[in-house]
């Protein structure tokens, strides 16, 4: 397929004011570009179809550690080059890791936007990958895993109720990965890893800021056109079995107050919807936890005064379908039971009675100010188009968001408490406070945590 059988779409919604612009480069690399130019910068973001979700056990994390090594060099651009040249344009650089994707990006003045795409394609195809930059660098992630998990009793207790709650899913497995794993992984696993992912034909650029969209693509042909395409793997779905009842999960790490999550199975927005649920969830989570004045909030912090904090969330843009949770941290002298008959309770209110009409008006109002408010951002915009196309969706679905959570109704609202927040679509993991330990001991041991 030639360069000119490129597709071209813009937004409906937005094409008066930001058009996006969309095209395919004969090696299946998909671009979108949105101009922004309230300001003469670029955010440059490649996205890649591979996160923990696509681990198997034994190489969990592997994906994560390849996002670190992706910064040690090419033939090209010696190790540690890459962000040194960034910034000596201006600019920021950096990468994330997910249960879905893994991305790059940078932000630069716009006229630099050459040097962007000079350096990330180059690191598509030509990565060093030597294992003496491996060996420390599976160090540092391991390390990471010790300060961000290991030794965070609420992340501990965040990893278990997933852990738990998925049995067969990808989402079973964190994304920095099991210690065990990161134990034993080597740097030829991550080559195979590398070549079968890191592709034109699994990646999507997305470009934001004070850009033309021809200019783009005369960039991305330039840059990323000589890049050939990978025969990319058969990706197996791995569908959650129907949950049969409770699961509980108690973790015992030392604390200084308890914590409580509760998680329950829910559907994610899809492609070809049906997604009147999807959009429910959203505004249920926003009902429960949007700002002070919030049901949780209101009615267990300053009501009741049960909790201490309380939270709430759902992701509604995932490869797969996820949690709704609920949570918090007891009040003192409250205990992790106190608060989960508490939440229980808001859950019946929800079931019972439908919300009232006024209420549901303003979260939904709040939901959608926060969302006009954050498409200020060029990388936030950047971000939300770069996620919709990788985990399957449709960038233009992105544009569906307000107009789509302004048409929730009560009994939408009602009718996913019923279905979802059931007991034995739930799971709850608990943190059960150890005495503090030592400061002078090993803090590096796992404490220990019971199913």
């Amino acid at each position: 397929m030639a360069v000119g059988l490129v597709l071209w779409a813009c937004s409906g919604a937005l094409a008066l004011a930001d058009p996006v612009t969309e095209f395919q480069l004969p090696n299946g690399l998909k671009v979108l570009v949105k101009p922004d130019h309230r300001a003469p910068v670029v955010t440059s973001q490649i996205w890649y179809k591979v996160g923990s979700s696509y681990e198997s056990s034994g190489y969990t994390g592997i994906s994560h550690v390849l996002e670190h090594m992706m910064f040690k060099g090419t033939p090209k651009t010696p190790p540690g080059r890459f962000s040194r040249i960034i910034a000596e344009q201006g600019g920021r650089d950096n990468a994330f890791t997910s249960r879905d994707y893994t991305a790059y990006f940078q932000q630069l003045s716009a006229d630099r936007l050459p040097i962007s795409f000079a350096l990330e394609s180059d690191r598509m195809k030509n990565l060093l990958l030597r294992e003496e930059d491996f060996r420390k660098e599976v160090e540092v992630v391991k390390e990471e895993r010790r300060m961000r998990t290991e030794n965070q009793p609420r992340a501990r207790t965040d990893e278990m109720l997933m852990a738990t709650a998925f049995v067969a899913s990808g989402y079973h497995h964190p994304v920095i990965g099991w210690m065990g794993d990161l134990d034993s992984l080597k740097v030829s696993d991550l080559r195979p890893w590398y070549q079968r992912f890191y592709s034109p034909n699994n990646a999507t650029l997305v470009v934001v800021g004070d850009v033309q969209p021809q200019a783009v693509k005369a960039l991305a042909e330039k840059y990323y056109g000589p890049i050939k395409p990978s025969t990319l793997p058969e990706i197996k779905p791995r569908p959650e079995p129907e949950q049969a009842g409770e699961r509980l999960v108690k973790v015992r790490a030392p604390a200084q107050i308890p914590y409580l999550l509760m998680g329950y199975h829910v559907p994610r927005l899809t492609r070809k919807g049906p997604n009147e649920e999807a959009y429910a969830l959203e505004v249920l989570a926003g009902l429960l936890s949007s700002g002070k004045s919030a049901r949780l909030d209101q009615n267990l912090v300053r009501g009741s005064q049960v909790a201490s904090g309380v939270e709430a969330g759902y992701e509604l843009v995932s490869r797969d379908p996820g949690l709704f949770y609920l949570g918090g941290t007891p009040a003192n002298g409250k205990s992790n039971a106190d608060l989960r008959k508490a939440l229980e309770a808001e859950i019946r209110k929800l079931q019972e009675q439908p919300v009232n009409p006024a209420e549901l008006e303003k979260v939904k109002a709040q939901l959608a100010a926060g969302e006009t408010f954050s498409r200020d951002s060029g990388f936030y915009q950047a971000m939300q188009l770069g996620t919709y196309e990788t985990v399957g969706l449709d960038w233009r679905q992105y544009e569906q968001y307000v107009p789509a959570i302004r048409a929730v109704t009560p009994a939408q609202v009602q009718a996913v408490a019923r279905k979802y927040l059931v007991d034995s679509n739930r799971t709850v993991a608990e943190l059960d406070p150890l005495p503090p330990v030592n400061p002078q001991a090993n803090t590096q041991g796992a404490p220990a945590h019971a199913h």
